[in-house]
């Protein structure tokens, strides 16, 4: 699909916009309800009546922030106003909570009064723990800004000022080491004067460069003294007496240009009369002042860093904000000062100087990278940022004498921030990041179908797989005019016409001719009655990485051409079955959920040694429960006998693994169960693989989970088979297919590897 549509689907499908507000306190029962709300919620309240510093006791005001905007400067769009820049707002939110814990309500004030919009901040104060301003015009920002600093007693930070002059700021600091040039010494150029261009220029002076050194430019030219058109307070400040009036002319023999301006701004030629190994933050979004193909095309000594993702070094705030507000929070700052602007700066900077640790390549695709040209800032995400920037902003509130609450314990701190880090969503990246490190072809049968078509546009913009669709040509190409995508990269096959078909046929004929299919019939077969016939014959005959299908048709009707195609692995009694359970703060992966209805001991233990793996192969190290009505023999059934059996089975096999059983569901994910009621058990942690004596208790458990516990269930994943083949479910949405299509591609990859 077209990237309005997808972005325009992203935030309209199911609850609308991305935020919502949850409960952090049981609210199921009227004893519940009387100490939430009335009679019980008096004390807290009186008690803040009497001191108001418990509010950060009671309430959730010491991890809120309020991102306000009137969005008169929202992102590339322009003054579009507080209803329209919303989104934005939410995403800030977003972003608050993925990287840093934080809580964020969205405030979008329908004024361009600077004076209002003060009054509106000062009258949140009782609310929030900090004001996060964003997306508001220069120069109006700094008035805004300023007022509100000197006012107000909670932290005030304009994002788009600050957060980007820390980031480049950082990213210049390692730049400079780089190219052996000192901050005191080199002469920078600053294209643009709106509210980043200013922070970024008062930032570095502040780090060292010379205020006579540094050349502000904007939309007019050179800001010089005695300039009168176009001029307010804040670019005042950087006019200098000078000749030069274009940035043509400024950038001849600058050491480093900063662009905060638009598209193309900065020219080969300009590039051409910088000093020797010239530095250039080309930040403009979402089109650079230039590429760095085309600086790279002009000078080999130019160092550059774009807000591009797919570019190195980029100057993204997301490395910034989150982590700040949450240092300033944690102290109770009442202010975010220049001590821990520049605190922030010093280590962003430091963290990319040093060692990348595998978990930050991998999630980049296996990309290795190291303190150089390009690699000069850190990763967005990098889990290290949160436990270097935070600590460092709490620690410089406190030196710097605006931390009300300071913390005793620095190193419990950074172990505080390193549990806000959960896992689950980092999993599900790191296995679309592995993925994009080398794509597959990944097979549809069922091509026409909407959401394939909706799924393969992702696939082909990410990069994550080389999609295959089979079915009519025409018909595809008519579904993709109406859902206006361009899958330019995927590949679109119709049996009936394919040549493949008659050799394809012959080749299933060899194989099932002694097991009732006739000539004629496998004929048929290939060219008309089954494309996931013809799609496992791709796999098998090695046309296709990977087969990936069942939208439009039930489980067996999938799974039963993939056995008679491309079949199990040799040495197994069966295929198997298993779903991931992506919880908020874990990982789960549940067999056999799929396929074995009544498996035997070896059965059993062939599940848990290829979920086992499965878990490894996506870099989790397990933890095997085998499940029963019974704990280690407190029950005597056949089917507790033919767990245990199952449980010794893969003992002998893999002596190394670490598995028990057999024991109760509760037994196997409660620590406190395992530690003070079976301390003998081989398990010294909570379980993460859960393997089902049969295939009702674990098809009703995973289900129930995710409709009733709130888990993302990804899966079906099939598990012995001869080569990578996935079933997708009759409800399973794009994203759900695109998630699976990433499992099939590090499938087929751990396949080649094999």
């Amino acid at each position: 699909m077209s990237k309005k549509s997808a972005a325009l689907e992203y935030h309209s499908t199911g609850r609308k916009g991305k935020i919502e507000v949850t409960p952090t306190k049981p609210c199921q029962t009227a004893q519940d309800l009387s100490l939430a709300y009335s009679p019980g919620v008096a004390e807290p309240c009186l008690a803040i009546e009497q001191n108001p510093d418990d509010a950060y006791l009671y309430t959730a005001k010491g991890n809120l922030v309020a991102v306000v905007s009137n969005g008169t400067a929202v992102l590339g769009l322009g003054n579009i106003g507080a209803l329209a820049g919303k989104p934005v707002m939410e995403g800030k939110g977003v972003l608050f909570k993925r990287f840093a814990d934080v809580d964020v309500f969205d405030i979008e004030l329908n004024s361009e009064d600077p004076d209002e919009i003060i009054r509106a901040v000062q009258m949140l104060e009782p609310t929030f723990g900090g004001i996060n301003l964003e997306d508001i015009k220069a120069p109006e920002c700094f008035y805004i800004e300023e007022e509100l600093k000197k006012t107000m007693n909670i932290p005030v930070f304009h994002d788009d000022q600050h957060g980007t002059a820390i980031i480049s700021a950082a990213g210049l600091i390692n730049a400079l080491l780089l190219v052996d040039k000192k901050i005191e010494e080199v002469k920078l150029v600053v294209n643009g004067a709106g509210a980043a261009a200013i922070a970024c220029a008062n930032l570095v002076v502040s780090l060292g460069l010379k205020l006579e050194n540094l050349v502000m430019c904007d939309t007019k030219g050179v800001i010089y003294k005695g300039r009168t058109e176009g001029m307010n307070k804040y670019k005042e400040r950087f006019a200098v007496d000078t000749a030069m009036r274009t940035l043509a002319d400024a950038a001849v023999g600058c050491d480093v240009i900063f662009g905060l301006s638009s598209k193309g701004a900065i020219t080969p030629e300009m590039v051409r009369t910088m000093a020797l190994n010239p530095i250039i933050f080309a930040m403009a979004n979402p089109d650079p002042e230039i590429t760095p193909e085309e600086a790279h095309k002009v000078r080999g000594d130019v160092l550059i860093a774009t807000g591009r993702s797919d570019y190195p070094n980029q100057v993204n705030n997301v490395l910034g904000f989150p982590f700040i507000f949450r240092g300033a929070l944690d102290v109770r700052a009442t202010i975010i000062n220049e001590e821990m602007k520049k605190a922030a700066v010093v280590a962003l900077a430091e963290l990319a100087r040093e060692e990348c640790p595998e978990s930050v390549c991998r999630a980049y695709g296996n990309v290795k990278f190291s303190f150089g040209r390009d690699y000069i800032i850190p990763k967005p995400f990098d889990p290290r940022a949160l436990l270097r920037v935070a600590p460092a902003i709490a620690k410089a509130a406190m030196d710097s004498g605006v931390a009300r609450q300071p913390i005793a314990d620095m190193d419990k701190y950074v172990e505080t921030l390193e549990s806000l880090q959960g896992k689950s969503k980092e999993t599900l990246r790191m296995i679309i990041n592995k993925a994009k490190s080398d794509p597959k072809s990944v097979v549809f049968p069922e091509g026409e179908n909407e959401k394939i078509l909706r799924a393969a546009q992702v696939l082909i913009d990410q990069g994550i797989a080389k999609p295959i669709l089979l079915g009519n040509e025409a018909k595809i190409r008519c579904t993709m005019k109406q859902l206006d995508i361009d899958l330019n990269g995927a590949t679109i096959i119709d049996p009936g016409s394919s040549e493949k078909s008659a050799p394809y046929a012959d080749e299933l004929f060899r194989l099932r001719h002694r097991k009732g299919l006739t000539l004629s019939e496998s004929h048929r077969l290939m060219s008309r009655k089954s494309r996931t016939h013809f799609g496992c014959m791709m796999v098998r005959q090695g046309d296709a990485d990977a087969l990936l299908a069942g939208i439009d048709a039930n489980y067996a009707d999938t799974i039963k051409p993939a056995l008679q195609v491309i079949g199990k692995q040799e040495g197994l009694s069966s295929v198997h079955g298993l779903y991931m359970m992506v919880f908020k703060k874990g990982i789960f992966f549940l067999a056999d959920t799929t396929v074995c209805i009544e498996p035997t001991a070896e059965e059993l233990a062939e599940t848990a040694i290829l979920t086992a793996q499965k878990a490894r192969m996506l870099e989790i190290e397990p933890s095997v429960a085998m499940l029963s009505i019974s704990n280690f023999g407190s029950v005597r059934h056949p089917q507790a006998d033919r767990v245990r059996k199952a449980v010794e089975i893969v003992k002998r096999r893999e002596p190394g693994l670490a598995i028990d059983g057999e024991m109760q569901a509760d037994t196997a994910v409660v620590a406190e169960i395992l530690k003070t009621s079976f301390p003998f058990s081989t398990l010294k942690q909570p379980a993460n693989v859960l393997i089902f004596p049969d295939l009702t208790s674990g098809n009703i458990c995973y289900k129930l989970l995710h409709q009733l516990g709130g888990a993302d269930a990804i899966g079906p994943i099939l598990m012995g088979m001869n080569k990578p083949v996935h079933i997708l479910q009759l409800g399973d949405d794009v994203m759900d297919i695109v998630n699976m299509a990433a499992i099939a591609v590090v499938d087929a990859q751990s396949n080649q590897d094999n």
